[in-house]
C-alpha cells in the first residue's frame, strides 16, 4: 500500500504540496510541536491569531519527510550556467585571492606573483573561450563519398547535385551561367572579394562588369574598347584594378575611372597583397613592380631577366610572389630582395598556370606547362615533384586551389577537380590521380582563361570565351568564416571600420620573408663559439688567441683562420722593430709577401703611408699597447738568451786548453 501511495505522490506536479508516505498511511506519522516563541503582543491579539490558525494547526505544525523520488532526480540533474543566479562579488574576490596565494607559494615577490596569476587567469579564460567557440562552429565541410565500391564521384553531374537536397538551396542558388559576347578570343577573367560577396569580370576585348553575387544585382557594366589582360580587387569592392594595354587603371564600384598608374607599363598580371596594401604587377617588358596603394608610390621594382611573364600567383601565407617564365622556370620574389629566393626549373616548356595551396599554409605549389604536365611541389623540398601527371585534354591552361585543398585543373574543354589527400601524397610513377568531379564546358567556349573558387562557398567560377560559368564543388569552401577578417554580411559601417583598421595595421614591405615566423623570434646562436682566452699569454710568451669549437677550420673566415694560427695583424701600421720581429716569427714566406707589397707602393702611396704612420703614433689602443708590451718582453728574453750563451761559451773556453792560432793577433788585449 505504501508503495502505491509513493508512486501516486511522484505523479503529482511538483508545485503542489506533497504528503509523506508515513503521514499518509497514518501509522508512522510524526507530529512535532514548534518551540514556543516569546512575543510582545497583547493577550487579545495572541488569542485572535490562535483562533484564526486553529484550522491549519495540524498542517503547519507537521514537518514533512523529504521525498525520495525528488531527491534522486536532483542528484542526477544540473542547472545550466546561464540559469544560475549571479555569484556574490565578495565571494569571487575572496576565492580569487585564495587561489593567488596557493598558486605560487614559493615566490615572495608580490608583483611577479600578481603578474603570473593574471597570465594564469587569462590562459584559463582563453581555454574556456576556445571551448565555447568550438560549440559555435558545428558546420564541417563534406566531400562526396561513394557508398558502393563500384560507384565513382566523377560520374555525378551538376544536374544531380542540384536535384539533391543535401547540397543546400543557398549553394544551388549560387550557380549561374553568364553568357557574354566577348568576341573572337574574348577569354574572360574573374576575381572575388575576400568575403566572397562581390565579383568582377573582364574580357579580353574590354568588357568589364561588377556584380553583387549574393543578391544577383549588377553594379555596373562598361566597354573599355581596349585590350584587358587581368583584373583584381584592392582592399574592398569599391576599388578595382584593371591591367589594360598600356597602363593599369583603378575604377570604383560603378566603374568610374579613379587613377591611371603610369608607372605600371604594359601590365600582364595583377595581384593584391591585402595585409601590406601592395599591388603587384608583372609587365610584358619583364618587370615586377610593387605599388603601395595607400601612398601611391612604387615600393620596389625588379627585373627578373626571364622575358615576359606567363603566369603569376601569390602565397597568401607569407605574401611571396611566384613568377612563371617562358623558359619553364618558377622564381620566388619579395620586395626587399633584388634576386629570387628560389629558382625552380619546373617544366621543359613555358609555364601556363601557377597556384599555391592556402589550406596547407602555402606548402604545396601546383604548376602547369606547355609540355603537357601538371606537377605538385612541396616547398620544403624542390628536388622532385610530389605528384605529376598529364591531363588527357592537353596542357593545363588554368589552375586553382580552394580553401579546403581541392585542386581545379582546366585543360581543353573540361574542368577536373582533385582532392588534397590524393595529390599531396608522394607518388613515384607519373599517373593520373583519382578524379573527384569533372565538368565539360559548352561548345565554342575554348580556351579556359581563369578558375576562381568563391570564398566560403562550394562554387567554382570558370572564365572562358563566351563568359562566366559556375559549378558546384561540394567540400571546396571553408564553412566557417571570421567576421573580423572577412564578413560576407558586413554593412557600410563595418566595411569602413575594417578599412581603417587594416590601414593602421599595415605591414611594411621589408617584413615579407619566406618564413613569416622569423619576424619577432630570437636570433639563433652563433656557429662560431670561442673560448674566453683572448687576454694573457701562454708559457712561451705568446698571446692566446680565440679557438673555434663549433665549425671546422676549413669553413672559418680568413681572419679567424689567421687568428687561430697566430698570424692575424691586430694593428694597421707597425714600427720597424715590430716589423723585424714579425718577419722573424713568420719566416721567409712572410718576408717575400712584405717585399711584394713594398714593390707595389708607387706615387702618392709612400707619402700617404708615412702620413698614416705619423698619425698612428698618437693613437693609443689596448691592442697596440698589448703588442708593444709583448715585443718588449720578447726583446728582453732574446737579450738574456744571448748573454747566457755568451757566458757559456766563455766558460767553455776557459775550461778547455787553448792552442795558439794565427787569429789571436786580432783579439783585444
Amino acid at each position: 500500500m505504501e508503495a502505491l501511495i509513493s508512486r501516486a505522490d511522484a505523479i503529482l506536479p511538483l508545485t503542489k504540496k506533497r504528503k509523506s508516505s508515513s503521514s499518509a498511511s497514518g501509522t508512522h506519522g510524526v507530529v512535532k510541536s514548534r518551540p514556543a516563541k516569546v512575543s510582545s503582543r497583547s493577550p487579545k491579539s495572541q488569542a485572535r491569531s490562535r483562533h484564526s490558525k486553529g484550522k491549519d494547526r495540524n498542517v503547519s505544525e507537521t514537518v514533512s519527510i523529504p521525498d525520495a523520488t525528488l531527491s534522486s532526480v536532483a542528484r542526477r540533474t544540473t542547472i545550466p550556467p546561464s540559469l544560475l543566479p549571479p555569484p556574490d562579488p565578495s565571494t569571487q574576490v575572496k576565492r580569487k585571492q585564495e587561489q593567488e596565494k596557493d598558486a605560487f607559494p614559493h615566490i615572495s615577490d608580490k608583483k611577479l606573483k600578481a603578474r603570473l596569476s593574471s597570465h594564469r587567469s587569462l590562459a584559463a579564460t582563453r581555454s574556456m573561450q576556445v571551448t565555447d567557440a568550438a560549440l559555435l562552429l558545428p558546420t564541417s565541410a563534406g566531400l562526396i563519398e561513394a557508398t558502393d565500391p563500384l560507384d565513382r564521384t566523377w560520374k555525378v553531374t551538376q544536374g544531380d547535385l542540384l536535384q539533391n537536397e543535401g547540397v543546400g538551396r543557398e549553394a544551388a542558388a549560387g550557380r549561374r551561367e553568364l553568357v557574354l559576347d566577348g568576341g573572337a578570343g574574348g577569354g574572360f577573367k574573374t576575381r572575388w572579394t575576400r568575403n566572397g560577396r562581390h565579383t568582377v569580370m573582364v574580357g579580353r576585348r574590354g568588357r568589364l562588369a561588377s556584380v553583387d553575387w549574393m543578391t544577383g544585382s549588377v553594379h555596373a557594366e562598361i566597354q573599355l574598347k581596349e585590350t584587358c589582360r587581368d583584373v583584381t580587387y584592392l582592399h574592398s569592392h569599391h576599388h578595382v584594378a584593371v591591367a589594360q594595354s598600356r597602363h593599369a587603371f583603378i575604377y570604383d564600384q560603378n566603374l568610374v575611372e579613379l587613377h591611371r598608374l603610369s608607372a605600371l607599363i604594359e601590365p600582364a598580371f595583377l595581384e593584391f597583397l591585402p595585409y601590406h596594401w601592395l599591388l603587384v604587377c608583372a609587365g610584358l617588358p619583364g618587370t615586377l613592380s610593387y605599388l603601395d596603394t595607400s601612398m601611391g608610390t612604387i615600393v620596389a621594382q625588379h627585373r627578373p631577366k626571364l622575358g615576359p611573364p606567363t603566369a603569376l600567383s601569390q602565397n597568401t601565407h607569407n605574401a611571396v610572389v611566384y613568377w612563371g617564365a617562358g623558359n619553364g622556370t618558377v622564381t620566388l620574389w619579395t620586395p626587399s630582395s633584388t634576386t629570387p629566393h628560389v629558382r625552380l626549373l619546373a617544366h621543359l616548356g613555358p609555364i601556363t598556370a601557377l597556384s599555391v595551396d592556402p589550406s596547407s599554409g602555402g606548402r604545396y605549389l601546383a604548376t602547369g606547362g606547355m609540355d603537357g604536365r601538371v606537377k605538385v611541389w612541396d616547398s620544403r623540398n624542390y628536388a622532385s615533384p610530389v605528384r605529376e601527371w598529364s591531363p588527357r585534354s592537353g596542357p593545363a591552361s588554368a589552375l586553382e586551389w580552394s580553401q579546403r585543398g581541392v585542386l581545379a585543373v582546366a585543360s581543353g574543354g573540361t574542368v577536373n577537380t582533385y582532392t588534397s589527400p590524393t595529390i599531396q601524397s608522394p607518388h613515384s610513377i607519373p599517373a593520373l590521380p583519382p578524379l573527384y568531379l569533372t565538368h565539360p564546358l559548352p561548345s565554342g567556349s575554348k580556351p579556359t582563361s581563369s578558375l576562381r573558387f568563391e570564398p566560403f562557398q562550394d562554387v567554382l567560377a570558370i572564365g572562358h570565351g563566351k563568359g562566366i560559368s559556375t559549378i558546384l564543388v561540394p567540400g571546396a569552401g571553408e564553412p566557417n568564416f571570421d567576421s573580423a577578417e572577412a564578413d560576407p554580411f558586413e554593412n557600410t559601417k563595418r566595411r569602413a571600420e575594417r578599412e581603417v583598421r587594416g590601414l593602421l595595421d599595415k605591414i611594411q614591405p621589408d617584413m615579407i620573408t619566406l618564413d613569416p615566423d622569423f619576424v619577432g623570434s630570437l636570433a639563433p646562436p652563433s656557429k662560431l663559439a670561442y673560448t674566453n682566452t683572448t687576454a694573457g699569454s701562454d708559457e712561451n710568451g705568446r698571446r692566446k688567441v680565440p679557438i673555434s669549437s663549433g665549425m671546422p677550420f676549413r669553413n672559418l673566415p680568413r681572419l679567424e683562420r689567421l687568428r687561430v694560427q697566430g698570424k692575424a695583424d691586430e694593428t694597421e701600421v707597425m714600427e720597424e722593430s715590430e716589423e723585424e720581429y714579425s718577419n722573424e716569427m713568420m719566416g721567409a714566406k712572410t718576408d717575400k709577401r712584405v717585399e711584394k707589397e713594398k714593390m707595389k707602393m708607387r706615387g702618392k702611396g709612400k707619402a700617404l703611408k708615412r702620413y698614416l704612420k705619423k698619425k698612428r703614433k698618437n693613437v693609443i689602443e689596448p691592442s697596440t699597447i698589448a703588442i708593444r708590451e709583448k715585443l718588449e718582453k720578447h726583446r728582453e728574453e732574446r737579450k738574456q738568451a744571448r748573454e747566457q750563451e755568451k757566458r757559456q761559451v766563455e766558460g767553455l773556453e776557459g775550461a778547455l786548453p787553448t792552442r795558439p792560432s794565427a787569429l789571436d793577433r786580432f783579439r783585444g788585449k
